[in-house]
């Protein structure tokens, strides 16, 4: 049976892909401001991506974009999306991480992984082979922290003496956290085994959608196993989105920016390696079901598949990109808020219904109207225009 939450959370995932050439300053400032234009259309989340090379996705530090956007912003939620454990000294993490969530008051989201770009991890001296236990070896002792525990412990790469939080989480017992998962069953694996959500990065590439099932079942296997619970509305999923009022419109929106996103960055710079059966422009993304692009029904239709696919989850991110004009971009998320999301967080149906019952017995309704207006011209003793006669015969007054 496919879970459906009571209401579906959006937002977006911001690694952020800025194209060579532009000037870093002005595009971080155009990211922040990206996160207001949510905030003021009622987006739930947004999550900050944390990479160290290649050139184009920008951040360095996701906490440094959520202690910004938190002082723009009103009301959306704001992630580490992810933080690179390995990257960093467990302890300290978890400290500007609970400072993060006062700051915000309750408004940060703390969201892990291994480490995406090897590049990051070679000028580190890191090991691939060890990034995703110490990815998991790290959250173990954060949320100890989170939960206010005294640990000791040393390992290969990180020391901790009686160590423990001074400031106590805003959030109880702690804010929301979730592990990134790919292809890998380390993502899903972790994430069950400590008892938090799921943040599916992968969705849009190909074999993403089929290895859905399979990821949630991985995570309830190993939350049994670790005697933990989980819960399908902390498992987001990650898809690039863009939409206008005609389908043709949206697809010739992004059809240069997806091309080259996939030739100048997966393919030339991280050497993901062409697939000749999968061309990766527009039409054979979205008909793979690589990304939502098309007009709002399109995407609710994209969705109802997720859920079915999936067997149900809690949040749908879209991947931030930069294929379309500034413009667009900013009328596709308006889209969005205004007639795909009311679909899916309960705001829709009654609306609908009050139409419809108005509609249906609108005789009934306002023909007492009709007459009340009637009496009110034959008591003055005005003759009633023959327009507003015919009109009352109609039921139309």
């Amino acid at each position: 049976m496919t879970y459906r939450p009571a209401r579906m959370r959006f937002g977006i995932f911001l690694a952020p892909f800025h194209r060579l050439g532009e000037n870093p300053t002005v595009a971080l400032q155009r990211d922040l401001e990206l996160i207001d234009h949510l905030d003021r259309l009622d987006y739930d989340e947004a999550w900050f991506g944390e990479h160290h090379s290649a050139g184009w996705e920008l951040i360095a530090s996701p906490e440094l974009m959520i202690a910004a956007s938190a002082q723009r912003t009103k009301h959306i939620k704001l992630g580490t999306g992810v933080s690179s454990l390995p990257y960093h000294h467990p302890f300290m993490l978890a400290d500007r991480m609970v400072q993060l969530d006062h700051m915000t008051r309750g408004r940060a989201m703390f969201g892990v992984g291994p480490g995406a770009l090897t590049s990051d991890a070679y000028m580190l001296g890191i090991d691939p082979m060890t990034q995703r236990a110490r990815m998991d070896e790290a959250l173990g002792v954060i949320l100890r922290l989170f939960r206010g525990e005294v640990v000791t412990m040393e390992t290969e790469w990180f020391t901790l003496r009686e160590a423990r939080l001074q400031l106590a989480p805003y959030t109880h017992p702690h804010m929301p956290v979730a592990v990134a998962s790919t292809f890998s069953p380390a993502g899903p694996v972790t994430a069950g085994k400590h008892g938090v959500g799921i943040l599916s990065v992968a969705v849009s590439q190909p074999g993403g959608l089929i290895s859905l099932s399979k990821t949630w079942e991985m995570a309830e296997e190993a939350a049994t196993k670790a005697g933990k619970t989980i819960n399908r509305d902390d498992w987001r999923l990650v898809m690039p989105i863009h939409l206008a009022e005609r389908r043709e419109q949206a697809f010739a929106d992004v059809a240069e920016g997806m091309m080259r996103w996939n030739k100048e960055y997966f393919e030339n710079t991280l050497g993901r390696p062409a697939d000749p059966s999968n061309p990766g422009d527009v039409e054979s993304t979205v008909a793979r079901g690589g990304a939502i692009i098309g007009t709002p029904d399109d995407a609710i239709e994209a969705i109802e598949r997720l859920l079915e696919l999936s067997g149900g989850f809690g949040c749908l991110l879209g991947l931030a990109h930069e294929w379309a004009t500034w413009e667009k971009t900013l009328h596709s998320y308006e889209l969005w808020a205004r007639y795909v999301a009311p679909r899916f967080q309960g705001q829709y149906e009654r609306i609908a219904a009050s139409q419809k019952f108005v509609a249906d017995n609108r005789a009934t309704i306002f023909g007492p109207n009709a007459a009340a207006i009637g009496k009110a011209f034959i008591d003055a003793g005005v003759q009633l225009p023959a327009e507003m006669l015919n009109r009352m015969q109609r039921g139309n007054v």
